[in-house]
C-alpha cells in the first residue's frame, strides 16, 4: 500500500523537481521547504548540483535537518563561507542557475511582496522586507517563488506592494502569465522536463503542466 503524502512532502518535492543537474542553486532566508528540497535531492538524485543557502554553506553536509533555513548547521562541511554581498555578485554575474524565494503575495508574472499588506503608508501588517529578493528574482538565470497558502490573498491578481520583480511587466507576453500550480517559474522555459532519476518512486506527486494566470486564478473563486 503507498504511503500517503502530506501536504507538505508534496510542495517539499516538487520543489526538489526544479533542481537540474550541474547547476548552482540557492535557497533563500525564511524558505524551509526550499531548504529541505535541496537536501532531499542531494541524497535522492543521482546527479550532482552545487548547493548554496542564505546561512553561508557551499556545498554542506549537515549533521541534522536544519530547524530553520538559517541555521549555522547548514554551513558544516562547507567547501566555502558566503557572505550576502557573495550571493549578489555571483547572481547579478550570471551564475546563479536556481533561486528559491518565499513570499507573502506572488502574481501571475511571478513578482513578489514581502513588504506590507495594505496601503505602504498604512499598512495592515508590516513584513520583514525582501532580503535579496530583489536584486536575485531578477538577475538568477531562474527563480522559483512558493508558497505553502494558496488562496486569493497570497496568490493575487495586483500585489499590495512590488517587492521584487522578474521582468518588465510590458514583456509579459514574451516572458511570462505563466505559472505552476502549486509553485511559480518565472522564466520563459515553463513545461521543459528534466530527469528525475525515479527518486521519490512512482507514486510521487508531478507538477501540473503549465497553464495561464487567468486559469489559476479561477481556482480561487
Amino acid at each position: 500500500m503507498p504511503e500517503a503524502w502530506s501536504a507538505f512532502s508534496y510542495i517539499v518535492t516538487n520543489l526538489a523537481r526544479f533542481i537540474r543537474p550541474g547547476e548552482v542553486t540557492f535557497s533563500g532566508v525564511n524558505s524551509t521547504p526550499a531548504m529541505l528540497a535541496c537536501l532531499l535531492a542531494k541524497r535522492a538524485y543521482d546527479f550532482d548540483f552545487v548547493y548554496i543557502n542564505v546561512a553561508g554553506g557551499v556545498q554542506p553536509t549537515p549533521s541534522k535537518i536544519p530547524i530553520s533555513s538559517s541555521d549555522p548547521v547548514l554551513a558544516e562541511g562547507s567547501s566555502a563561507i558566503f557572505a550576502n554581498e557573495d550571493f549578489y555578485d555571483l547572481c547579478t554575474r550570471g551564475g546563479m542557475d536556481l533561486c528559491f524565494l518565499g513570499a507573502a503575495q506572488v502574481d501571475g508574472l511571478g513578482r513578489t511582496n514581502v513588504s506590507a499588506i495594505g496601503d505602504w503608508h498604512n499598512p495592515k501588517v508590516r513584513l520583514p522586507g525582501g532580503g535579496g529578493g530583489a536584486v536575485m528574482l531578477p538577475t538568477a538565470r531562474r527563480a522559483v517563488t512558493w508558497r505553502t497558502e494558496h488562496s486569493k490573498r497570497t496568490m493575487v491578481e495586483k500585489l499590495d506592494f512590488v517587492t521584487a520583480s522578474t521582468i518588465d511587466p510590458s514583456a509579459q507576453t514574451a516572458f511570462g502569465g505563466h505559472c505552476y500550480a502549486p509553485l511559480f517559474d518565472n522564466t520563459n522555459r515553463l513545461g521543459e522536463q528534466y530527469p528525475t532519476s525515479n527518486a521519490f518512486g512512482s507514486e510521487a506527486p508531478v507538477p501540473v503542466v503549465p497553464t495561464t494566470w487567468g486559469k489559476i486564478k479561477n481556482l480561487y473563486h
